[in-house]
């Protein structure tokens, strides 16, 4: 359980932002300024290096083209963000539901990296490519994200959910460590 709570404390850093971003575009509606265009680049900015990591830890471990491991780095980073989720743990997700092949295809018409199920998330799905990363990644993370929020928070349970069981969960969990980084060393094993 602890280093769920670790993962939750990874998080906190990105929620921060995001917290900040609110506030930037609450205050901008309020003076009637739109900030769309300097919030994304702000954010973009501070994600650079860990975007550069994950994508060399994807490439190098997983044999992606570089391009391509750049756009499902720079997918999974907008979607954590968005969503308030650890990247470990959406990359985790990824890892073990495709091994980050964007095709993949499972049980129930599960379909792209994170293997969303479209029968089961009808409106969610609606006009999307879930064989495109950006379209899957923001499915997957935004029905992880309702499932923590119908948890209370507990991402043990919001994993079951994701996943079907809580054998699943726990490899979830374990396999995220596999995917903490430290940015500032630009360092894919963290600090081990």
């Amino acid at each position: 359980m602890s280093r769920l709570l670790c993962l939750l404390v990874v998080s906190l850093g990105l929620m921060q932002c995001a917290v900040a971003q609110d506030r930037a575009q609450a205050d901008a509606l309020a003076s009637g300024v739109s900030v769309m265009a300097s919030a994304p680049d702000a954010a973009s900015a501070s994600t650079a290096p860990q975007i550069h990591a994950i994508s060399e830890m994807l490439a190098q471990k997983f044999g992606l083209a570089r391009a391509k491991a750049e756009q499902i780095s720079a997918a999974v980073m907008s979607s954590a963000s968005k969503y308030s989720l650890p990247p470990a743990l959406v990359l985790a997700i990824i890892s073990i539901e495709s091994r980050f092949k964007e095709k993949a295809k499972g049980l129930h018409g599960a379909t792209g990296l994170m293997q969303v199920v479209p029968a089961a998330h009808k409106q969610l799905v609606k006009n999307l490519d879930l064989t495109a990363p950006e379209d899957n990644i923001e499915a997957g993370s935004a029905i992880l994200h309702g499932y923590l929020q119908s948890a209370q928070g507990d991402v043990g349970a919001a994993l079951k959910s994701y996943g079907g069981s809580k054998a699943y969960a726990t490899k979830v969990s374990l396999r995220a460590k596999d995917f903490q980084f430290d940015t500032a060393a630009s360092d894919p094993a963290g600090s081990r």
